[in-house]
């Protein structure tokens, strides 16, 4: 009975030598080939945050439309505008606050997050402080969130990502 030889061995002892499918053996993997790994999609999020007096710093959070947990404002890109700008426009519209927002990010965090058609996709968020002096009582999404001001501390716990957690408490306590 004639031995009969693997397509991976062939292709190390005969590297010219046609594979048992007709294949040349210079194209027979040993492992099969790996998916790509899906793009992720930025978004841009302001850290809203508030000192009163020598009272400890307060992080404002927002509910998410769709399951309604306690998450930063966030959104996609915005053409013509800087991703800190993006970002204090998404506290702005999500939760009616504007302040001095920071040029760099302080971090980032990624969550999957589900598109109106099903499909999940990986977002990447940049973070961006945003220092609030004003909160308007009426804003663009007020009916559809609910915002509340938390300690750092509590804010870092009642947000469900563990990385935006430890974003969240690198804000000082006090000034």
């Amino acid at each position: 009975m004639p031995m009969r030889r693997e397509p991976a061995l062939i292709a190390l002892c005969r590297p010219q030598m046609k594979g048992m499918f007709g294949t040349s053996a210079r194209q027979v993997s040993m492992t099969p080939p790996k998916k790509k790994a899906p793009a992720k999609r930025v978004q841009y999020a302001a850290l809203p945050y508030r000192r009163k007096g020598k009272s400890p710093t307060e992080v404002l959070l927002v509910t998410s439309r769709e399951t309604g947990r306690w998450i930063i404002p966030k959104g996609w890109p915005l053409k013509g505008k800087s991703p800190h700008k993006a970002a204090a426009r998404e506290a702005r519209e999500e939760a009616g606050v504007v302040g001095k927002i920071n040029r760099r990010s302080i971090g980032s965090f990624s969550y999957e997050k589900r598109l109106k058609g099903g499909k999940v996709v990986v977002c990447e968020v940049q973070v961006f402080v945003l220092k609030v002096k004003r909160q308007h009582a009426t804003f663009l999404e007020k009916g559809e969130r609910k915002v509340r001001w938390l300690s750092r501390a509590k804010a870092a716990k009642t947000v469900g990502d563990r990385v935006l957690g430890t974003i969240i408490r690198t804000l000082p306590k006090r000034k």
